[in-house]
């Protein structure tokens, strides 16, 4: 466990035991979207405001992590599904941690929705990436949400459970959807063992996303892998900035703002 317990301390502040993640996976996703068309300048700006790792897939690491600005941390995403595919809830592996190893990673991260139709394909895929995980020493973000038909995606109930699914399958790390209520939240993470953090999703306000991310560090998050709401700000480092010192220092959101 040596070697997971190094690599951890990479992409975690060792001082507040808590996180600032920024996935930049998007691209395999949804395109060339804005924010990620140059990825070393995209990777500089979120490194440059202070964040503790990105999230990328295994092409674009050679594109643009470590290229510009300060050292960051290297998470390698291990699945993946377009939004052009009748089903894009459906993740699938298009990467090893064998092959994450070789990258110089620091962390894998694997993707998983739960009440998915192919929820079971997802699972067992993790299953197998945790055992990988377990034989090289490599910390384990797994995201996963409740997403499914007839499913509530902030419900405390589904967030709770996709929370433990993660804990049983093995994660270091588990990335999940925000309840939006504090009191709900809290009791998700103090039943689990593991760091948990919060999702960001689209973009939104800068106030309104550091006032949701204060209350879930309030309530016992570890921090923040937020993706949109960081690399498409017209300038994303000041916004980083910010954000971390709502996460590391639990500074107020206004104020986190308007410190220089």
């Amino acid at each position: 466990m040596i070697g997971k317990a190094i690599r951890l301390e990479r992409i975690m502040d060792r001082n507040t035991g808590r996180t600032v993640i920024v996935p930049m996976d998007h691209g395999f996703t949804l395109g060339q979207i804005e924010g990620l068309r140059r990825m070393p300048e995209a990777v500089a700006a979120v490194s440059d405001g202070g964040a503790n790792a990105i999230v990328m897939h295994k092409g674009m690491v050679k594109a643009g992590h470590r290229g510009q600005g300060r050292d960051i941390g290297l998470i390698v995403h291990l699945s993946a599904s377009t939004s052009l595919n009748p089903d894009p809830d459906d993740k699938v592996l298009v990467c090893t941690v064998e092959e994450a190893v070789a990258l110089g990673a620091d962390a894998v991260s694997i993707h998983i929705n739960l009440g998915a139709p192919h929820e079971s394909r997802m699972i067992e895929a993790a299953g197998e990436v945790s055992k990988e995980c377990t034989r090289w020493g490599m910390p384990l973000l797994i995201m996963i949400y409740p997403r499914g038909k007839g499913i509530d995606p902030r419900s405390p109930q589904a967030v709770g459970h996709c929370v433990r699914v993660a804990e049983e399958l093995g994660a270091d790390l588990i990335k999940t959807s925000y309840t939006g209520d504090p009191v709900s939240f809290a009791e998700i993470t103090a039943a689990c063992s593991v760091p948990v953090l919060v999702a960001g999703g689209e973009k939104t306000g800068d106030i309104a996303t550091l006032s949701a991310i204060s209350d879930a560090v309030t309530a016992g998050a570890s921090g923040v892998c937020i993706g949109r709401n960081a690399f498409q700000r017209e300038e994303p480092a000041p916004f980083v900035r910010a954000l971390c010192r709502v996460v590391h220092d639990g500074a107020a959101p206004q104020i986190a703002l308007e410190d220089p």
